[in-house]
């Protein structure tokens, strides 16, 4: 197996990842990360070594998307880099669709994916912007 840098697998799996952030399913969003995994910004950083400590940490991201109207999630993969055999670092600029049809830009995010037999799963996030 080597790490999947072929564009339809990432963009297959960010859809699916957009999707289940935009419905708030807790488990999809938990079963979209290797374990243990990491979250890294600017002024934090977090662990979960469960998918149910991956879906506390994402309990309040659905409510926030309900309140801001968005209803999907668009990942634009920028850049692409195969780190090893089984890691792709991605980069990840979000782009979301309120209810009203309006485009809303989002963040920029690094993913480091490890390919498994089930596809790619996230490692770390990496907060960019």
């Amino acid at each position: 197996m080597t790490a999947s840098t072929d564009l339809d697998t990432l963009t297959d799996f960010f859809d699916r990842y957009g999707v289940a952030l935009t419905a708030g399913d807790l488990p999809a969003i938990a079963g979209c990360y290797a374990l243990p995994g990491l979250v890294v910004a600017d002024t934090y950083s977090f662990s979960f070594t469960s998918p149910a400590a991956v879906a506390l940490s994402f309990v309040g991201a659905a409510p926030e998307y309900a309140e801001r109207e968005l209803v999907a999630a668009h990942a634009d993969i920028e850049q692409v880099d195969q780190v090893s055999a089984l890691l792709t670092m991605v980069a990840v600029r979000w782009e979301f669709l309120d209810s009203q049809g309006r485009s809303v830009p989002g963040e920029r995010y690094r993913y480091l994916l490890r390919s498994t037999d089930d596809g790619p799963l996230i490692c770390t996030v990496l907060r960019t912007g």
